[in-house]
């Protein structure tokens, strides 16, 4: 099968959890991944433990005895399942091989979708949701959290993008249109640069990301920061005109079609 394949590539297995010593394995892996603050805890013990009692969706990776991801989820309003956060060790095929479970878990049971949010500025987390898995952005949530306070948001505003997972549909991702306008793309110095004007009515729009938001924000706020309302006129300004993510380019575009 097509979870376990993939947890075997990524040298894990991956399983359900049940037992409340489980629950705080998954708080500290959070708690490595993100060092968040007392009050923006991704996931409590006592949260995880009614989760995963009332049949909702919490399963770890592990390698041997260690766990290398998690992921926590509970079902949502037609035939969904939320999932509320996922971390992993990177670079390892973990999160494909949590997602591929997660795939699993939720067809089993007959639900038909899986929605999570995610920032649209993470180049290498649109990727893999819009390439990889083929999910499609179909909400653009300004500051969504409010602000966050952990090693990798560094307290900038949270707008994010809700992911749609279709389980049961093939989706086709758009990589490099032939014909686009190119509304946003990152300059020499690591800052935005959006196009003036208003953007076409019709057509193909081109996004683009930065290569690595989490250094900028450490090494250049400003420039952060400017990313944030960038993204939010540009690619949040599209989608609230109707326009549809359909792809993502292999130089960290969105692909956006408007009609």
């Amino acid at each position: 099968m097509e979870h376990e394949e993939a947890a075997a590539r990524a040298g894990v297995v991956v399983r359900e959890l049940r037992e409340i010593g489980e629950f705080e394995q998954v708080y500290r892996l959070f708690d490595e991944i993100w060092r968040p603050g007392p009050t923006n805890v991704p996931a409590t013990v006592e949260l995880m433990a009614g989760f995963a009692h009332t049949g909702n969706y919490v399963a770890g990776a592990y390698a041997g005895d260690e766990l290398v991801g998690a992921s926590v989820g509970f079902r949502a309003a037609g035939r969904a399942l939320h999932s509320h956060v996922t971390g992993a060790v990177v670079g390892r095929g973990i999160g494909y091989a949590l997602k591929a479970h997660q795939r699993w878990w939720c067809l089993e049971r007959g639900l038909e979708r899986i929605t999570w949010t995610f920032d649209p500025l993470v180049r290498r987390n649109a990727y893999f949701n819009l390439v990889k898995l083929g999910a499609r952005p179909e909400e653009y949530l300004p500051d969504f959290y409010g602000v966050m306070a952990d090693a990798i948001n560094e307290g900038d505003e949270s707008d994010r993008l809700m992911a749609v997972w279709h389980l049961t549909e093939d989706v086709e991702t758009e990589h490099e249109p032939r014909e686009a306008a190119v509304r946003l793309w990152e300059g020499p110095n690591g800052e935005p640069v959006l196009e003036p004007g208003t953007p076409p009515r019709s057509g193909t729009l081109l996004v683009g990301t930065p290569r690595d938001i989490e250094r900028l924000r450490r090494d250049n706020a400003y420039a952060a920061r400017a990313w944030r309302r960038a993204m939010r006129e540009a690619l949040g300004g599209a989608m609230a005109q109707g326009g549809l993510v359909v792809g993502f380019t292999t130089r960290g575009e969105y692909v956006v079609s408007i009609t």
